[in-house]
């Protein structure tokens, strides 16, 4: 089966507003199938999840203009998007971003090194590892 054709429908929502880095990631993805939907606000992001019911959400974590612990905060506070697979990523010495962002919810937390260098993986783990209710995928 061709891999672009399953992806082709997924819509990804990317909470990163530094462009180079979102160029980044919008490319890597769509070169796979995917849709992006940007967002630069945690407010944008709890907008877009519900009006394009993503596939999943990823973000930036060390965004110095989103807020991605409120976005967090509200995504999983909504029921009809608390399912959502949420890709994190920050840096790897910040040792509480890691554990405040696992507490909150999130399915994934990698390095920025790790998101760069394995993104397509990365959201493809996401997206084929099922969910237990209140329990998230961890790595460290």
């Amino acid at each position: 089966m061709n891999q672009t054709n399953e992806t082709a429908q997924k819509t990804m929502l990317v909470g990163v507003t530094d462009i180079f880095f979102y160029t980044k990631v919008r490319d890597a993805l769509m070169s796979k199938g995917y849709r992006i939907e940007r967002a630069r606000t945690q407010q944008d992001i709890a907008e877009k999840a519900s009006a394009t019911s993503p596939s999943a959400v990823i973000l930036n974590m060390n965004d110095e203009t989103l807020n991605a612990f409120q976005a967090l905060e509200t995504l999983k506070a909504d029921t009809r998007l608390k399912a959502i697979p949420i890709l994190a990523f920050a840096n790897h010495e910040e040792v509480d971003t890691f554990n405040r962002a696992r507490a909150l919810g999130v399915t994934k937390i990698v390095s920025r090194n790790e998101f760069s260098s394995r993104l397509k993986d990365l959201v493809e783990e996401i997206l084929a590892a099922p969910l237990t209710p209140n329990v998230s995928r961890l790595t460290v």
